[in-house]
Formats: structure tokens, sequence, C-alpha cells
């Protein structure tokens, strides 16, 4: 089969298209012809050299996926063959493949009206994005800011916020094509990240933010902090764009707000993995809008991935084998 592989950290040349053999599932697992990758700023990171990868080079790379269960393992219902799932193997084999090997309990299924490309746009950041709303706690009352809202998780909570709980959405995206998709999926007001100054006028537009999905990270991260709301205000902190959040637990104490750190694969990763059916068959019905910018074949991922870190992608970029 063909696969990207990574035998190096680096730029994105480092991704290569290479013959290799094809898995077999293991007890427990099925083997998935896939129809759809999935491709994230994340893996961006990883493959730079910025963040570690969870596995040894080289490697497959690739972590979500959407296609066809070819072949069940042992111990494993052999009903599953010939049925369309999403996976995310989050330290296991990589998804850049035409074929990929995946825990049979952690499958989810596919609904028929759902074209595989908008199964992985949806699947994991849709979930993501409902975990995040969940653990808010919206009250009904509350004005929130979805940060990076121009598509990906920050664009299904403009879109899941309002029914599941805010009065107010409030939004960044990064230029004016991304502000004005933000607004098509449901934010009241729209705000450009680029601009150094964003944070001033999110304050003069009135009012304070009680709850932030954080993902920007960096120096925004500290600004934002004077714009929440006195006492009951938090932020809700799910992505490091920018680098580490500039400010100090003094920072927080002074104005009474709370953190939440909302990521890791032990307290999270199960959480948002079990709420993938959920946003597929919301999505299904028309529920949400599922993100996808554009598809690509396999062989261009390292155009996909010039694509993430240009940050002129518009939703999930996919692959297709």
């Amino acid at each position: 089969m063909r696969a990207i592989v990574m035998h190096k950290t680096g730029g994105p040349e480092v991704l290569t298209l290479e013959e290799v053999p094809t898995p077999a599932p293991g007890p427990g697992q099925v083997l998935v012809r896939t129809e759809a990758v999935g491709v994230t700023y994340y893996e961006t990171a990883m493959r730079s050299g910025l963040f570690p990868m969870p596995r040894p080079l080289p490697s497959t790379f690739g972590f979500e996926a959407a296609g066809v269960v070819a072949e069940a393992g042992a111990g494993v219902d052999g009903g599953l063959v010939g049925r369309r799932v999403a996976i995310m193997n989050a330290t296991g084999e990589g998804t850049y493949a035409e074929y990929v090997t995946a825990a049979a309990d952690a499958l989810v299924p596919v609904p028929d009206s759902l074209t595989s490309a908008d199964a992985v746009a949806v699947a994991v950041q849709g979930a993501l994005a409902t975990t995040l709303l969940r653990t808010a706690g919206l009250t009904g009352t509350e004005t929130v800011l979805a940060e990076v809202a121009g598509g990906g998780v920050g664009g299904y909570l403009a879109q899941l916020a309002r029914p599941m709980g805010a009065a107010r959405v409030l939004a960044t995206a990064g230029g004016a094509a991304k502000c004005e998709r933000a607004r098509e999926l449901g934010a009241d007001d729209v705000f450009d990240h680029t601009d150094s100054g964003w944070t001033e006028r999110l304050r003069e537009a009135g009012g304070t933010v009680d709850v932030v999905f954080e993902s920007l990270g960096g120096a925004s991260a500290g600004r934002v902090l004077d714009a929440m709301t006195p006492g009951t205000g938090r932020m809700l902190l799910y992505g490091l764009l920018g680098g580490p959040p500039a400010f100090t637990p003094m920072d927080l104490l002074q104005r009474g707000l709370t953190l939440v750190g909302c990521g890791g694969p032990e307290g999270w990763l199960p959480r948002v993995l079990a709420a993938r059916a959920e946003v597929l068959d919301l999505a299904a019905r028309g529920g949400l809008r599922p993100q996808v910018d554009s598809v690509l074949p396999l062989a261009d991922a390292a155009e996909a991935h010039r694509r993430i870190e240009a940050r002129t992608a518009v939703g999930k970029v996919v692959l297709v084998p």
C-alpha cells in the first residue's frame, strides 16, 4: 500500500509517499481502507519538531481518518466488514495511508448521508467543541468568546454555543475572509486576532465575557483577562497556537477568574471520543455544518501541511488516498 512516511522532523518536504506493507489487524482490531484522512495544525507542529512525536521515527504520520472496514481481526464481529467508520489513532498506527488498523471498540459509525470528508472534518473537532461547551456549564445568560472561529474547533464552538446555553457568542478569526465565515457560523460579533489591538476593541464592544474558549495562547491570552467578568469569568484552555498563555496565577487571583485546562490523553481524550457519534449524527441531520477547506490527494500531504502553516485554510484540509 501507499503511505506517507516521516523519517525525521523538519519542513513539509520530510513527508514522503512510499510503498509499505499493508498492516494486518491483530486481536480486537480491524483493518480500515481509508477514504478521507484529516490533517491538523498539531500534526504540523509534530512534523516540525516543535512538539514531540508520540511514536518513534521513521513512522507513518497522521491521527484521524474515515473509511470502510476491510477486515476484522480475531475476536471482532465480522459484521463490521463493509461498514463505514471514523477512527482516531492518538498514539497508534498512522492514518496518512491507504489502509490502517484500529481498535474495534474505538470505531464510530458514519451516517450514510455524510461523506467521508465531512465525517473526518467533524468527528473529532466537533466532539471537542461539544465537550468544551459541556465542561463550561453555560447558564443560558452568559456571553462566550470562541477563538479561531473561522473553521475547525472554533467554528464548531460558534455553531454550537447558543444551542448549548450561550446568550451571546463572540468570536475571533484571522483575516477578513475567516471573520466573515465566523459570522456565518453564528457569531454575533467577530474580532480579527491578527490585529494586536483586538482585545481593546472587545472591551469597547460593551459588557464582559463570561467564558473564553482559549486556543490562541501567548500574549493575547493575557490581554483577554481584562475583558472577562470579574469573580465568575472562566477560561477553558485547549490550544496553544501562540505558545503558553502570558499570565500568572496572580493575574487570575486578582480578578477572581477560573482557568480550566482542557486536554491530555487520560482525562479528555475518552470524553471527546465518546462524543463523536453524537456530533456525526447531528451533522447528518443538518444541525452542524462540517468545515472542509480542501480535499487533496494523499501524495500532496506536504502541500496540505503548507496550507495549514500558512493559516489560509478555512476548515479541515483532507487527504484522499
